[in-house]
């Protein structure tokens, strides 16, 4: 399904979800099954990576990494890592506008999936279910750009650690 957003000027900014898919699963669990004999007070570290790929002109790639980790006080109990990607077009934007579409715009498009994909990892893995928050890409991408500005950090994409 193709979701679009057009006008009949030929120079105004056009943006459709051509597709989404999953481009990269993995799921460990390296105690078990010592760490279903522990307590369960975890600690969760989140990590989110946005990347994005021109296909051809005015079609991206734009690929969202998730990743996981779970400890429990002597052991780690799992790690789930997921490449949420999808394929837009994205045309007639100015440079700064496009730059703001795939570093906040498409990744907000496709976290709902990929904090589904580990969900279902973790639950299928017997672990109790991880609820990932909501995630303000567009205040992440403001504070990486501030980034950049004040020290030069390109960050290779990443906007949370």
């Amino acid at each position: 399904m193709t979701e679009e957003v057009k006008s009949d000027d030929n120079n105004a900014p056009e943006f459709a979800i051509q597709t989404l898919y999953v481009k990269d699963l993995s799921y460990e669990a390296p105690n078990v099954p010592q760490v279903f004999q522990e307590d369960w007070q975890p600690e969760v570290n989140l990590d989110l990576d946005v990347k994005s790929n021109e296909l051809e002109e005015g079609v991206y790639e734009s690929i969202l990494k998730v990743t996981a980790t779970v400890k429990l006080p002597k052991n780690t109990a799992f790690l789930v890592e997921v490449e949420q990607a999808g394929i837009f077009t994205v045309k007639n934007f100015e440079k700064d506008q496009l730059h703001a579409m795939l570093g906040s715009f498409c990744p907000s498009v496709l976290f709902p999936y990929a904090r589904e994909v580990v969900s279902d990892m973790v639950i299928k893995g017997g672990f109790p279910p991880l609820y990932l928050a909501p995630v303000n890409f567009d205040a992440l991408y403001q504070q990486q750009m501030e980034a950049e500005k004040e020290g030069g950090d390109t960050g290779e994409g990443r906007i949370i650690h």
